[in-house]
C-alpha cells in the first residue's frame, strides 16, 4: 500500500498540487512577461566558460526534448489508439523503454556536466542564485526518479498507460482521479517523480528556465546588428559581394578635418 493511498494525502498530492502548480505557473508566466521582460532570459554564462558548455548544453537539451516528446506521446495517446494502427502493447513498450533510457541518460550526463561546470568554475559559480539552487534540486530529483522509473519498469510491471497516463488526461478535463496514482500497481518512484515535476512547474516562471517559453518568431526578420569590422576594406568587399548597400546608421559625431573648427 502506498504511503499516499489515504484520501487526504492522495487528494493533496494528486488533485490540489497539480492545479495549484498549474495556476502558479501560468500566472507566474503572465506576471513575469508583464513586469520583467528584460529578465526573461537564461542568463547565459557562455562568455565565462564555453568548452564544457558546448558539450553539456547540447546533450542536455537534446535529451530534454526527447523526454518531453516521449511524455507527451505517452500521456496523450491512449493504448487503444496505438493498437488500432497495429502497434501492439509489447512493441510500444519496447520503443518507450529504448527512447526513455536514451533520453534519460542524455539528460543525466548533460545535467551532471553542467553542474560540474557551474560549481567547479569560480566565475560561473558566483552567478548562481538561490532560485537556481532550488531549480537544480528539483531537476535532479525529477531526472533521477524518471530514469529510475524507466529502468524499474523494463519488465513492464507498472502498466502506466492504464494508470499514470489516464490520471494526467483526467486532470486536463477537470476530473482527476487520485486512485489511479495510488493503486498498488504504481511504484513509489513514479509517484515521487510526478510530485517533483509538479513543484518544478510551479517554480518554473521564477527561474532561468523561463527562457524555454521564448519562441523566436521574429528573429529571422529583425534588423541585423551592426558591428565594427576588424578589417574595413575586406568587410566592404564582402558586403558588395553579397549585395550589401549603405549602412543603416549615421555616425553620432560628424567627421571633420583636423583643425577645422567651423565644421566646413
Amino acid at each position: 500500500m502506498s504511503l499516499l493511498a489515504t484520501s487526504i494525502p492522495a487528494t493533496a498530492a494528486y488533485v490540489v498540487l497539480p492545479y495549484a502548480a498549474l495556476a502558479i505557473g501560468i500566472t507566474g508566466l503572465i506576471w513575469r512577461r508583464r513586469t520583467d521582460q528584460f529578465g526573461w532570459t537564461a542568463r547565459s554564462t557562455e562568455l565565462l566558460e564555453g568548452k564544457i558548455l558546448r558539450f553539456a548544453s547540447v546533450i542536455f537539451h537534446v535529451g530534454v526534448l526527447m523526454a518531453i516528446g516521449g511524455h507527451v506521446l505517452g500521456i496523450l495517446i491512449p493504448q487503444s489508439w496505438t493498437e488500432a494502427v497495429g502497434i501492439s502493447d509489447e512493441a510500444y513498450h519496447i520503443l518507450a523503454v529504448f527512447g526513455g533510457v536514451s533520453a534519460g541518460i542524455a539528460v543525466l550526463i548533460g545535467f551532471i556536466a553542467l553542474m560540474y561546470r557551474r560549481f567547479s568554475n569560480p566565475r560561473v559559480r558566483v552567478t548562481t542564485t538561490d532560485m537556481d539552487l532550488v531549480i537544480f534540486a528539483l531537476l535532479a530529483v525529477g531526472i533521477v526518479t524518471g530514469l529510475a522509473a524507466t529502468f524499474i519498469n523494463i519488465p513492464d510491471t507498472v502498466h502506466y498507460r492504464e494508470s499514470v497516463a489516464p490520471y494526467f488526461r483526467q486532470i486536463f478535463i477537470f476530473q482527476p482521479d487520485p486512485s489511479l496514482m495510488t493503486d498498488d500497481g504504481v511504484a513509489t518512484i513514479f509517484q515521487v517523480h510526478v510530485i517533483a515535476v509538479w513543484f518544478l512547474y510551479a517554480a518554473w516562471p521564477f527561474s532561468r528556465l523561463v527562457h524555454a517559453f521564448t519562441v523566436p518568431v521574429s528573429y529571422p526578420f529583425r534588423s541585423p546588428i551592426i558591428y565594427r569590422p576588424r578589417n574595413p576594406r575586406a568587410a566592404g568587399a564582402k558586403a558588395k559581394r553579397y549585395g550589401g548597400g549603405k549602412p543603416d546608421y549615421q555616425p553620432s559625431i560628424p567627421a571633420t578635418n583636423p583643425g577645422d573648427t567651423d565644421g566646413n
